[in-house]
């Protein structure tokens, strides 16, 4: 029975391993963590008795029978995840690779323990004590490392590092094997064994820090890509603010034209000229915009509307807006303006790709119980809508998409709460915001 926990305890430390794997991805499971234990776990401790079974009758040693699941493992552990291959694969060789290092440590105490002992030179597998020393120290290192890599696996703007990280576990996998001594009493022989468990140890830090080390980096860049991707968001964000004050005061000129037309006309009326008032006509036609001018009382919000009902009348699109809206509102002017522009942009964007027959832009804007306002937008779709830890990406280009990013930004700030949906070939934004 002894024989057996051995090796046993040599391979449960998988269980461990895959868990500090897994802690770092939480977030990107396929299945509920309940559901992934439930047989998961039973798959590990069945591999771990069966191994050590496999391993105590055919006397050979535990790593003949690891190495060949290890891709087995990898693979299960890969497709348990929404992470691309590459980091799934980076994140499983740095916990081998840590714990390569730590079994090299455990082989070095396993020999400090059997010292005294006159053992066979074929001894295959650690003591149990050495055993329980491995287990300990790689669950050590599960707590103390569970959120280390957290960062880095979130950040897309990282991830052309992940193609090159694995070299790095790799090398320090193979170092380690190379270290394991073929004889055990080459260990003994004079301070073969002093020199075992300074080296490594050695490598165990020098593993560490270089995964510090990575991870400092991470961030560094990390922190780069975020202000750029910022500043980029800020000027594209004072582009649209720009067009839409020269939209507000295009919509705010043509009502003032039109008055002084009207104006003009009725002077025109009261001579009893038709004909000038004909021509007068003709000629002030063309100039007038093209905007339906109304529709409700807030004239920053209405021009917004106006311009953006213009533009769907252009691509073919129907555009139905139910905007009830008083003249003042206590919430930032162009802050809402912002939130309409780029619902709107994004709904025309989209409904532009969709069959003339299925476009549709429906809008409906109203206040509840006097302190809340909200905001109903619909519009068909063709196409796949992706999305990455919860954030739309663009169909224009690779990353982000920006429009419903500003939007979540300025509900935030206002604390207010919004909720994007799509299905059947319609996307529903619906918003509240606090006025």
């Amino acid at each position: 029975m002894t024989d057996i926990l051995r090796p046993v305890l040599e391979l449960s430390v998988i269980i461990p391993g895959i868990l500090l794997a897994y802690l770092p991805v939480k977030n990107y499971l396929r299945q509920t963590p309940l559901k992934l234990t439930a047989w998961l776990l039973p798959l590990l401790l069945g591999i771990c008795i069966l191994g050590g079974a496999v391993c105590c009758a055919l006397q050979i040693p535990t790593r003949w029978f690891l190495f060949p699941l290890l891709p087995v493992i990898m693979l299960i552990y890969h497709k348990t995840l929404k992470i691309s291959v590459w980091k799934s694969v980076s994140i499983f060789l740095a916990v081998f690779a840590v714990f390569t290092c730590v079994k090299s440590l455990s082989r070095a105490v396993n020999a400090l323990m059997t010292a005294d002992l006159h053992i066979t030179e074929n001894e295959l597998w650690f003591r149990t004590g050495a055993g329980i020393f491995y287990n300990v120290i790689c669950l050590l290192f599960v707590l103390a490392s569970c959120h280390c890599v957290q960062t880095m696996i979130a950040d897309e703007n990282f991830a052309q590092t992940w193609y090159v990280f694995w070299i790095l576990p790799v090398i320090f996998i193979g170092v380690n094997l190379f270290m394991i001594p073929k004889y055990r009493s080459t260990l003994y022989t004079g301070r073969v064994l002093q020199c075992y468990i300074v080296l490594s140890l050695v490598l165990l830090i020098l593993l560490l820090l270089f995964y510090v080390m990575f991870l400092m980096m991470a961030v560094n860049l990390n922190r780069n890509a975020r202000l750029q991707q910022e500043n980029h968001f800020l000027s594209l964000q004072q582009e649209r603010y720009e067009n839409l004050c020269m939209a507000i005061e295009e919509a705010r000129q043509a009502r003032h034209d039109i008055r002084h037309h009207f104006v003009q006309l009725s002077s025109l009326a009261e001579q009893g000229d038709m004909e000038k008032i004909k021509k007068y006509l003709s000629a002030t036609t063309e100039k007038i915009s093209d905007y339906n001018l109304h529709f409700c009382e807030n004239q920053a919000v209405d021009s917004v509307f106006g311009y953006y009902s213009t533009l769907a009348k252009r691509e073919n699109i129907p555009f139905h807006a139910l905007v009830s809206l008083p003249t003042d509102l206590s919430i930032d002017e162009i802050n809402l303006c912002l939130v309409f522009s780029n619902l709107l942009e994004n709904a025309i964007q989209a409904s532009v790709k969709t069959e003339h027959a299925r476009r549709k832009i429906n809008v409906e804007v109203y206040p509840h119980h006097n302190h809340l306002l909200l905001i109903h937008v619909e519009n068909t779709f063709d196409g796949k809508i992706q999305q990455e830890n919860n954030i739309f990406q663009s169909s224009k280009r690779s990353g982000n998409g920006i429009g419903i990013e500003s939007v979540r930004h300025i509900i935030d700030k206002n604390g207010g709460a919004c909720d994007f949906t799509y299905k059947d070939g319609i996307f529903s934004a619906k918003i509240m915001l606090r006025i």
